[in-house]
């Protein structure tokens, strides 16, 4: 975003200028129209009056300035930072409630703020605008000037050659035409662009130094516009999926989706996978033991509605892509499979049912809910059980429920039942993971102690009083899928790749000008100047234009004479 201006032909007239306009406070880039609204008095004699065109195009320079867009950026920064603070509630809403019920006093002003809905609020799409107004407004005329630059000649050489920070000169015996022919070629097999004049060859080298800062700037923006695109047009959602069963992607299927204000839910992609398997190995030994080893999910996949069903293999880092969605393997964990039996023996329940890990050894909870039920008279009721699966049991020595080790080696299954109303029909929304015992009551066995049995794969739970039952017939695992959508993924990728190439490009490219002066001597011989000037600090222009000297030598050697010879 820094002004590129052209030096003019003499150096020291250009610092002259320079010096004038800085001792008369006159800011550059104004030009003849700023100068006169800096030096016209008003009509009462005090400060001039910019009036409302001249206060348009100062907010506008001001905002088109570098200072103001790294301004924005740092304050962009800093915006964000809430949001990865606080829970947001375009991604997880109940958080948000949690948060809120927690904090009295933060809730509700973090909610007025708009802290909780950080990246759709008004004062980040403002920062965010701001910043995207500054980029192009700096851009656009910069790329006519560089353009025009490229279109333009190298400057001629300035009158005193000797007053550039690197300059040489020696005589030759060499005709003139013949130094500037051999000049030219040097430069341009040096990849300068060169313009010849009567008595010098211009060259000016490094114009994708410009070129970088203008690519760097234009993959700014398009990281700006990768990013609301994958905020408006982004979704997310979240799937358990047990062995055997399957997903299709639509709207009803999924556990949880959020999308972003323009997804558009009503047309997500058609394509669905089922759950072949799942294999998950750990670490037996050692400090590492229980680390998963293998971790990957065998499915089956289909696109379209009359689509194939393909295998694939889901990988941590290596999610499963059809379209534009991607498949990513999330979790894993285990479902009981059981069977539960009404009073008059007739199935009520039959299949697997996901219990939540609560460690890294996959202690799990869960509840398993019976609303079809009829007691040994024929009365409708329902059930409720509460339990812990444990896939190692440490064994009834070890005095708690806690698993061992993550794999199948020894599962067992504690459970608590209940009879009474699930609520299932109160219209309220319910975890399915929760049992609410508000109106439920705990069976009791004929001593009157709370019924609670530990059960093994195989082994049955008859509840008391002709109840019914409930057999542990085995277990099944589960995975967790997240179905993402994030158009803007890839438009991102690329505006960070172009902005390193054109960072790069802008600190290790250098702008420089080399001039090479042919001028007949009085003694008959030719005189040689070459001197050179960097639009920036370069420590090697000396040593560029050095080169360029001695591999001019050959054709313009130095004169013989010790009193004509090179000199500094």
């Amino acid at each position: 975003m820094s002004k590129t201006t052209t030096p003019a032909p003499d150096t020291a007239d250009e610092s002259s200028s320079q010096a004038r306009s800085t001792s008369t406070g006159e800011e550059p880039g104004l030009g003849a129209a700023g100068a006169q609204l800096s030096t016209a008095p008003s009509e009462s004699g005090g400060v001039p009056e910019l009036g409302l065109v001249g206060w348009v195009r100062w907010c506008w320079r001001q905002l088109t300035s570098m200072r103001i867009a790294l301004i924005l950026l740092f304050l962009l920064s800093l915006a964000s930072i809430p949001g990865s603070l606080l829970p947001q509630r375009g991604t997880d809403p109940a958080k948000v409630d949690r948060y809120k019920a927690n904090h009295d006093v933060l809730g509700p002003i973090a909610e007025k703020l708009q802290l909780f809905s950080v990246y759709s609020s008004v004062w980040f799409s403002a920062i965010y605008i701001l910043l995207f107004i500054s980029l192009i407004g700096c851009i656009v005329p910069r790329s006519w000037q560089f353009a025009r630059q490229l279109r333009g000649r190298p400057p001629a050489a300035p009158r005193r050659l000797d007053r550039l920070p690197a300059h040489t000169t020696w005589r030759t015996e060499a005709e003139p035409e013949q130094v500037l022919e051999a000049s030219r070629r040097l430069l341009r097999s040096r990849r300068y662009r060169t313009c010849t004049a009567e008595d010098a060859v211009a060259s000016e080298k490094g114009y994708l130094r410009e070129a970088g800062n203008l690519v760097f700037h234009v993959s700014l923006i398009v990281m700006l516009i990768a990013f609301a695109t994958g905020q408006l047009w982004n979704s997310e959602g979240g799937k358990l999926v047990v062995e055997g069963d399957g997903f299709s992607n639509t709207l009803s299927q999924y556990d949880d989706l959020k999308s972003g204000a323009l997804f558009d839910r009503k047309k997500l992609p058609p394509f669905g996978f089922t759950l072949e398997g799942f294999d998950a190995t750990y670490e037996r030994t050692g400090p590492q033991r229980g680390t998963p080893r293998t971790f990957r999910a065998r499915v089956s996949y289909w696109e379209g509605a009359d689509g194939e069903p393909r295998p694939r293999t889901i990988t941590v880092n290596h999610p499963l892509e059809v379209g534009d969605s991607k498949v990513y393997l999330l979790g894993h964990g285990y479902a009981p499979v059981v069977t539960v039996k009404d009073g008059r023996g007739t199935i009520a329940y039959q299949g697997p049912v996901a219990f939540l890990p609560q460690d890294s050894n996959v202690t799990s909870v869960g509840v398993i809910k019976v609303p079809s039920y009829r007691d040994a008279k024929g009365n409708k009721d329902e059930l409720g059980f509460q339990g812990v699966f444990v896939p190692t049991f440490g064994g009834a020595g070890s005095g708690s429920m806690f698993s061992q080790f993550p794999a199948l080696d020894y599962p067992v299954m504690a459970l608590t039942a209940y009879r009474g109303d699930l609520g299932l029909d109160s219209g309220l929304p319910q975890n399915v993971y929760q049992l609410d015992l508000k109106n439920m009551k705990q069976f009791t066995d004929a001593k009157g102690n709370k019924l609670r049995k530990m059960l093994r794969p195989g082994e049955t739970m008859t509840l008391p009083g002709g109840a019914g039952s409930l057999t542990f017939d085995g277990v099944k695992e589960w995975a967790t899928f997240q179905v993402s959508q994030r158009p803007g993924n890839g438009l991102a990728l690329a505006g960070a790749l172009a902005a390193l190439i054109g960072l790069s490009a802008s600190l290790f490219i250098q702008r420089r000008r080399i001039w090479v002066k042919v001028i007949p001597g009085e003694d008959g011989t030719t005189v040689v100047e070459v001197a050179g000037l960097g639009r920036s600090e370069w420590a090697r222009l000396p040593e560029e234009v050095a080169t360029v000297a001695l591999a001019l030598r050959p054709d313009a050697p130095a004169s013989a004479d010790p009193a004509q010879g090179a000199r500094p």
